[in-house]
């Protein structure tokens, strides 16, 4: 078996946060200097109350080998930035060791590895000569490069006055076509247009399967990645969650998505805070169990909070839920009651009706003698299963379902 070309193993970066309060004023940052000075001479260790550690990556372990794509996917904050840095050489791990075997070749963020004022042309044989290649490799290579990149008339122009898109795209230009083994870019991408993406994901596809190459791809863009990727490696709280097949690493995320996918409820508007608002919403199963992912006929429930501020005369609260296609598939409220000011909950519980599988978004809706207060989705839950089950007619995706659902009425 050949010899990976990266080898991850045991790899963790920490990095200390400070708690340290911001100064208004010169006299405050002096004050500040004198005590801090004060507080190492007299108790060295007291300093530690004023920062504490943050492991960006914790015991993360995967290899890589020659010619594979691989996807590195995750949610914000998961870590996948902070490993890219650390493959890439410009930083390095607290614990662990990445063995990288072949030249490597990084797009991480805008700016990387140009020098704004040198132009185009020059930052061209600047990274090519970082990269280890000869003046005659980077000529050879040359006009290549700019008809990719597309900046053939601002070549001469220092790139601190290229736009955003400009710069990357000679970036990825220069490394893609500059003979790197191993080719790493991170969400950078995302600023240039549909059309480069494309160009950029067919020339990740080329390098790899015509040449050989390894390439390291982080992107939010699921649809991207499944189609460039062949493996994937899943970060979560700087901790590997999965690797291996692309198809079943995306399938771990998207269910993990869908299971702890957020409730959003917006802040009221002004109008509103005199007279009702909803203050919150929970999807659980019947257990009392937050969640969003359900199996096709398991019953499920919603809790929707609001705030009454002054008496509402045939209040009512909508639940309705419509499908991946826009589709109105659900509508159920609570009968119109009069209340008055305080805190309430309503529980909608679906026990009868069942939906084919699929994405649904639930919308929230409170009124007050049949005029709209506020509407807006909330949530989404995820219907898994082949087909609906015992399902009533016209429920399976098409035309609309009134209060199927039980409701329930309680003040807080």
């Amino acid at each position: 078996m050949s010899q990976p070309v990266i080898s991850v193993e045991g790899l963790g970066k920490r990095y200390r946060l400070s708690h340290e309060k911001p100064h208004d004023n010169l006299r405050d940052s002096l004050t500040h200097g004198v005590r801090g000075l004060m507080r190492r001479l007299t108790a060295p260790r007291a300093t530690a109350r004023d920062s504490e550690e943050f492991w960006a990556l914790q015991d993360v372990s995967f290899d890589v080998a020659q010619g594979d794509v691989v996807g590195i996917i995750g949610r914000n904050g998961a870590g996948k930035s902070t490993l890219l840095k650390i493959l890439s050489r410009i930083t390095e791990p607290t614990k662990g060791r990445a063995t990288i075997r072949g030249r490597v070749a990084s797009l991480l963020e805008v700016g990387t590895g140009f020098h704004p004022e040198l132009s185009g042309r020059e930052n061209i044989y600047l990274n090519g000569s970082i990269l280890g290649m000869a003046r005659g490799e980077i000529t050879r290579k040359f006009d290549e490069i700019v008809a990719f990149a597309e900046v053939e008339r601002f070549l001469d122009t220092q790139v601190k006055h290229y736009s955003s898109g400009m710069y990357v795209r000679l970036a990825f230009a220069v490394a893609a076509h500059l003979e790197p083994e191993i080719l790493i870019v991170d969400e950078v991408l995302a600023v240039g247009d549909a059309a480069f993406q494309r160009k950029c994901l067919g020339k990740m596809q080329s390098v790899s399967r015509r040449e050989g190459r390894t390439v390291l791809f982080v992107s939010h863009n699921l649809p991207s990645i499944r189609e460039l990727c062949r493996t994937a490696v899943l970060l979560g709280s700087g901790q590997v969650q999965a690797t291996g097949r692309c198809a079943r690493v995306l399938e771990i995320y998207e269910h993990g998505l869908a299971h702890s996918a957020p409730t959003s409820v917006p802040p009221p508007p002004v109008e509103l805070l005199e007279r009702a608002y909803v203050t919150g919403l929970l999807i659980e199963n019947l257990a009392g169990s937050a969640c969003s992912d359900f199996p096709v006929g398991t019953p499920w429930r919603a809790r929707v909070r609001f705030h009454v501020s002054r008496a509402q005369l045939q209040f009512g609260v909508a639940l309705g839920l419509k499908s991946a296609e826009g589709t109105a598939v659900q509508t159920v409220w609570h009968p119109p009651t009069d209340l008055g000011p305080g805190d309430y909950e309503v529980t909608f519980t679906q026990d009868r009706v069942v939906l084919e599988a699929g994405t649904y978004t639930v919308l929230i809706g409170l009124s007050e003698q049949d005029r709209s207060l506020q509407q807006f989705d909330a949530a989404r839950i995820d219907l898994s299963g082949e087909n609906a089950v015992g399902c009533y007619p016209g429920t399976a995706g098409l035309g609309l379902v009134l209060n199927s659902m039980t409701t329930s009425l309680q003040p807080l």
